[in-house]
């Protein structure tokens, strides 16, 4: 017993958490499960691999909150007055980010995570009399150990390095050895890289029950989690960032790469080419559904977030304990007793292509001007557009011309004013004083509210909220990362099977694909606009702007929205500047909590804080 509460100690003071953090240690050992206890029922067992999992970021609702992914980007507004309620990039939007504010603490729950996690490899076993075989057991052991290798690939992607804790701390630790410096970065990917690549070696490609089962981390989702650390490493915020170079530990250690090397793309390539290979074999592959023997993207994209995983071939890796309820509320009206906050901006409705596959203002067919005369139908089986349902029917006449003819990625997204709301039976009404609008801040603030992963049979009274799993990895991401690997690392020389991947999103998404010849530079533009779009809400442009060192210069320009204090349409249409957003060098990384740092005389903040 002295050597569970010691070795729990340790990992506190890895983890540099306040003593707090570790109160549970002060019960007496009769108020507690012994080792013994707790590693010789099955039920125990099951409870504590259980609560390794429940260390899984949720990306339904976490990553709009928690992880502010979606909200601290470009895409999404919610009220200014949310920051009251726990979601705290409000705040961070405005510039009240420090190291004294730790607004969302990966970095101590990843090592409880990683404490947790060693210590359950170290002590399960087999129970033969309770039908725990040595197969499970070594299965529940690569979960665990999964689960370790994740949690510090999300370390990397928003602290940069940090101490790589890569086994239990003996009971009889040193200080030297408690207080680790942080790990350099290029030892930090290549650690992830070899884990993720045994893991993927050990991991069933299936799981044995796809009803049961689906959830539990398999071969691809090793693939996955491998390049996407490659992708990073090899992008530009690590990979010849002189921003960084002053970072270092309190020998002189630099933290972070100095030289841009571009093989780092080639393996990031190669990387993702494993996981494409396993779809290629079939195991997964791009969702579809099909109308009249033609893929139906209206359908495919809405259903896509809707299918359960074991129906669903495009899901790679999820969470299943996603609090959709409180993500669709937020999404939901406040007329339909919604949340209705959680908001669109003008840049990401811009940003959405023309039916034709091009940007707005590359289309001259492409107007804002008035309202459209005719009812306007697409080859789908989609009926959200009026009271009738009618197949096929996407804009009614009256509809504002800026919403006509555009991609159908933009109508299974985006809710503007006056569109017909299904769930409700009823139009939406966004003005000023209207039932779905201001004054209340539980409006959306840019005048348009997020539909995309909202289930449209959601209801509020009664709660009514379908299961649908978190997607933290889908096989359309892939595609576009290996689109984006190979041309940075290829050019203009493979372009080819560059267009091959971008366009397989542009099918299913039902807008004309590219052909011809493009510059380096003209593809890379293609391919992060493709990301925009169809990543959108998804937790990605966030990490993307980030990776790519372009936040700063997208939210130089101001985030627009429309008039939603006009009480009629007319006004209500025109483009405005809701706010601009708080962005500096130091915001690429998050800061290590002063706390922490206060704790472990050896950590070193990141750069600008």
């Amino acid at each position: 017993m002295k050597k569970y509460i010691k070795t729990l100690a340790v990992a506190c003071t890895l983890a540099a958490l306040p003593l707090g953090g570790c109160a549970y240690l002060d019960q007496e050992p009769d108020d507690m499960l012994t080792e013994e206890m707790a590693f010789n029922d099955i039920e125990k067992i099951n409870g504590w691999l259980a609560n390794i999992y429940s260390f899984l970021p949720d990306p339904v609702y976490g990553w709009g909150q928690a992880y502010g992914y979606n909200t601290l980007a470009d895409d999404v507004q919610i009220p200014l007055m949310w920051s009251n309620f726990g979601w705290w990039s409000a705040a961070a939007n405005q510039g009240t980010w420090s190291a004294n504010n730790n607004y969302c603490d990966l970095w101590g729950s990843t090592y409880k995570c990683v404490r947790s996690a060693y210590k359950f490899m170290e002590n399960v076993h087999s129970l033969p009399s309770q039908n725990l075989s040595e197969a499970d057991v070594d299965y529940m052991k690569l979960q665990a150990r999964f689960m370790i290798a994740y949690m510090y690939s999300q370390m990397l992607e928003v602290y940069g390095p940090f101490p790589l804790v890569t086994d239990l701390v003996s009971a009889d630790a040193s200080a030297a050895e408690l207080f680790m410096p942080r790990t350099p970065l290029n030892e930090i990917v290549e650690w992830l890289d070899n884990e993720f690549s045994e893991l993927a070696a050990l991991l069933p490609e299936r799981v044995a029950n796809g009803a049961t089962d689906f959830g539990r981390f398999t071969k691809g989702a090793a693939l996955a989690c491998r390049a996407k650390v490659l992708l990073l490493a090899a992008s530009p915020i690590f990979n010849g960032n002189s921003m960084y170079a002053g970072v270092r530990n309190p020998d002189g250690t630099p933290l972070f790469p100095a030289a841009y090397s571009a093989e780092k793309w080639l393996k990031a390539a190669e990387a993702t080419r494993e996981l494409l290979d396993l779809a290629e074999r079939g195991v997964y592959d791009l969702y579809k559904e099909y109308t009249d023997g033609k893929i139906d993207p209206f359908l495919s994209l809405q259903n896509l977030f809707l299918t359960t995983g074991d129906k669903n071939p495009e899901l790679i890796m999820v969470n299943n304990n996603s609090n959709y309820g409180e993500h669709d509320q937020n999404k939901m009206p406040r007329g339909s007793a919604g949340n209705g906050a959680y908001g669109a901006t003008q840049n990401l409705v811009d940003a959405y292509f023309t039916r034709n596959g091009l940007p707005i203002d590359q289309d001259s067919q492409y107007s804002e001007d008035g309202v459209s005369a005719d009812d306007i139908y697409y080859e789908t089986a989609w009926n959200w557009s009026n009271p009738d349902r009618t197949e096929g029917l996407v804009t009614p006449a009256g509809t504002p011309m800026a919403f006509c003819n555009r991609e159908p990625r933009f109508y299974v997204s985006i809710i503007w004013h006056g569109e017909y709301y299904p769930n409700s039976n009823r139009y939406i009404n966004f003005l000023y004083g209207g039932e779905d609008g201001g004054p209340s801040y539980d409006s959306p603030q840019c005048g348009y509210l997020m539909r995309k992963r909202a289930h449209p049979e959601s209801r509020k009274n009664p709660d009514n909220y379908p299961y649908r799993p978190g997607i933290i990895y889908r096989l359309g991401e892939f595609y576009l990362n290996y689109a984006e690997a190979m041309n940075e690392y290829y050019g203009t020389s493979r372009q080819a099977e560059v267009l091959k991947y971008l366009n397989l999103i542009r099918e299913r998404a039902g807008i004309p694909q590219f052909k011809g010849s493009y510059s380096q530079d003209e593809m890379r533009q293609m391919i992060w606009r493709e990301r925009r779009v169809e990543l959108a809400d998804e937790g990605k442009r966030y990490t993307d702007l980030r990776r790519w060192l372009k936040m700063k210069e997208v939210l130089s320009e101001p985030i627009y929205g429309l008039d939603t204090q006009a009480t009629n349409a007319e006004d209500f249409f025109r483009r405005k500047v809701f706010m601009r957003r708080s962005f500096g060098d130091q915001n690429y990384l998050w800061p290590v909590y002063q706390e922490y740092l206060d704790r472990n005389p050896n950590l070193v903040q990141n750069y600008g804080f």
